[in-house]
């Protein structure tokens, strides 16, 4: 495996612990494409890395009274029933359609991102929360995207929770939901467990430094800045399945 791909490991961290979601969009395209993995190896790892340290960064969150619980438990239950189908759902796809997709939701993950600032709406709207919290699901068990830019939106929309605490519950809304997804593609990949816990021990490290650095950056910079990347790497993806 990738050495490249390893030392690349802590920006997952990095982009959970500032911004709350990032981390698929980044693991899944680092381990195909520098760590020369197949499509549901990848997404299976990227489930595994992305769900304990988002479990970690949640954590660190929860120190600062940064998560809304309730919330977090109530969304992450209707998306790991999603989560988990989509992953079952995932073995009747193909690896280059589960890429496309991702790149097509990476796309609509930038776009949102560029859209976004940081008002709050106070009301709760049970209804879009839960359709939001099962698509959330269902492209996470699919593609492995952990959903962190789609929570954090429905968070502060939907939910009325505070930009500053909708981070925090982001990553227990994706651990629950990473945990959901690779349960459902246990026993359907083989999986490198030596590697896969030096990429995750390295995301920790950075998901601990992204959580210390969350309050010091201005989040609507940060967010445009990894659009941009995501927009690049995208295209990138599916130029290389159309060759």
């Amino acid at each position: 495996m990738s050495l490249l791909a390893l030392s690349l490991a802590a920006l997952i961290g990095l982009s959970l612990g500032l911004l709350g979601g990032g981390g698929s969009t980044l693991a899944v395209p680092i381990l195909v494409y520098v760590g020369g993995m197949d499509a549901k190896p990848a997404i299976a790892t990227s489930l595994l890395v992305v769900g304990t340290t988002s479990f970690i960064g949640a954590i660190r969150h929860w120190r600062h009274a940064n998560v809304e619980l309730r919330t977090a438990i109530l969304f992450g239950l209707i998306s790991m029933a999603g989560s988990y189908a989509g992953g079952r759902l995932a073995s009747h796809l193909s690896d280059t359609f589960q890429l496309v997709l991702f790149a097509v939701v990476m796309l609509v993950v930038a776009v949102s991102m560029f859209r976004s600032g940081t008002g709050e709406r106070p009301s709760t709207r049970l209804p879009l929360v839960a359709l939001a919290a099962a698509t959330v699901g269902v492209l996470t068990g699919i593609a492995g995207v952990g959903g962190g830019f789609l929570i954090v939106p429905a968070l502060v929309l939907f939910a009325g929770v505070p930009m500053a605490r909708a981070i925090g519950t982001s990553l227990v809304v994706i651990a629950m939901n990473s945990a959901a997804g690779f349960a459902a593609y246990s026993g359907t990949v083989r999986l490198d467990w030596v590697y896969t816990a030096l990429f995750t021990g390295l995301a920790i490290a950075g998901v601990l430094v992204g959580s210390s650095l969350a309050r010091t950056f201005s989040p609507i910079l940060l967010k445009r800045v990894f659009a941009t990347f995501l927009i690049g790497v995208a295209t990138f993806m599916l130029v290389h399945a159309a060759l």
